[in-house]
């Protein structure tokens, strides 16, 4: 009996395997009929001397399609599977996959693997063209395996932020950048190999004495090359930029960048030359961003003397109550005060309960001043507040930014604004110590 069933899976298997060797078979057979019926057309609806050129061109159009169609339609299957589970919640992982287009490079892989089959088939009465195109399609394989490689990670850092793991994130940008330049060495070497035909041992040997020459010699334009390409991926400066270099103590706009020098001219129109290579570990503020928003900070303190700081009795909240921006913002604060205070023992006592203060106040009149103002952005940040206290005194500091980022225009509207409240302080009592700026 357990012969009986041991021959019996045997010849099932034997079945298969005759199944789909008769598939594979009946598909190189059908493909072909198609290459046949390409090349007999050509040959009688063309003169004798384009026959071959628009055979193979046929052929290669015809084959390219194919491919493009197997691409397609596992394409379409494998994104429409993704998308039923596209939750993010309860699939992260496939919502991360299917995010980084990682889905597309396994239907172009398996197209191009389809077309590997499929070439020996397509291209039998040309050998020639067999031979070039098979060593396209394994270039192709690679660069496509490459992706897949590049991708993989990026799907990786897409899972991380899912998850809000921002620590893992951190560790996988910098490990993913040296996997980055490690995978384009080694597909570098592979395509070479598969694309020439030349061993990829001999191509890592001569690259490595060729490396040691080049170090040596064109340290400064390896690390410019270097360089520009960092900034050509990160984008994070171009030509015409304006940038700020602490280090060098410039500021200015980027005129031109090469692979050794970067020329900067700064706004008294004189001319800066830095080394490129030097961006990689030198601070650069790109102030492009601030210019291109047309938006410009200001942040500059006010410093009070702390002695003339004073709650408000009912004289000076009446006389600050003809002040336009504050009357509603006293009259409330006012009924609040008086509210809360009504039941309190020793009401009388100022000190005694909720009290409005000057610096208070006038604190609050500038937020309005600000707030009403048509030179600052009111989407951004806008916040005016107390700083620690310095030995000088109280710092009041301004926090906003103008909807202007020209210099000329932001330094009248900033020197607009503080005159204004320095001069605004003196009805609320303030004294003004001789610092302008912390």
């Amino acid at each position: 009996m357990l012969n009986v069933l041991i021959n019996l899976v045997k010849t099932n298997n034997i079945l298969i395997f005759v199944g789909m060797n008769k598939e594979l078979t009946d598909t190189k057979d059908f493909l072909q009929n198609i290459s046949d019926y390409i090349h007999f057309f050509v040959k009688d609806n063309t003169p004798d001397s384009w026959v071959l050129l628009l055979q193979i061109l046929t052929k290669f159009m015809v084959f390219i399609a194919i491919i493009y169609l197997v691409d397609f339609l596992f394409k379409l299957i494998i994104n429409s599977i993704f998308r039923i589970f596209f939750d993010k919640d309860k699939y992260p992982v496939l919502k991360s996959v299917y995010g980084a287009k990682l889905t597309n490079s396994v239907s172009h892989l398996i197209a191009l693997l389809f077309g590997s089959f499929a070439l020996s088939s397509f291209f039998y009465r040309h050998p020639k063209s067999h031979i070039f195109l098979e060593r396209l399609i394994g270039l192709l394989i690679v660069l496509v395996v490459a992706q897949m490689l590049f991708r993989g990670i990026t799907a990786i850092r897409n899972y991380f932020i899912i998850n809000k793991d921002y620590y893992k994130i951190i560790a996988l940008n910098a490990v993913s950048q040296t996997l980055n330049i490690f995978t384009v060495f080694v597909t570098s070497v592979i395509a070479i190999s598969v694309l020439f035909g030349i061993s990829g041992s001999a191509i890592v040997g001569s690259l490595g004495a060729i490396t040691a020459v080049l170090v040596l010699v064109f340290r400064d334009t390896i690390l410019g090359f270097v360089t520009g390409i960092h900034v050509a991926t990160s984008k994070n400066l171009k030509v015409g930029d304006w940038i700020g270099i602490p280090k060098y103590n410039l500021e200015g706009t980027i005129v031109d960048l090469n692979l050794l020098t970067t020329k900067i001219e700064n706004f008294d129109k004189t001319m800066s030359t830095i080394p490129t290579y030097d961006f990689l570990t030198t601070e650069i503020k790109n102030i492009q961003v601030m210019s291109e928003s047309n938006t410009r900070r200001i942040k500059r303190s006010i410093i009070f003397n702390i002695k003339s700081f004073k709650f408000l009795d009912e004289e000076a909240i009446a006389h600050l109550s003809k002040i336009n921006l504050i009357k509603e913002y006293l009259e409330e604060m006012k009924k609040q005060i008086n509210r809360e205070r009504g039941p309190m023992e020793n009401a009388e006592l100022v000190i005694n309960g909720r009290q409005l203060t000057n610096i208070g106040v006038f604190r609050h009149y500038a937020l309005n001043y600000l707030k009403q103002n048509e030179h600052i952005d009111q989407e951004g940040t806008l916040m005016v507040r107390q700083l620690e206290n310095t030995p000088q005194g109280m710092p009041l500091e301004i926090y906003c930014f103008t909807n202007d980022s020209l210099w000329e225009n932001y330094e009248v509207i900033m020197a607009d604004i503080f005159d204004h409240l320095m001069v605004a302080s003196k009805e609320f009592d303030l004294e003004i110590m001789q610092l302008n700026k912390i």
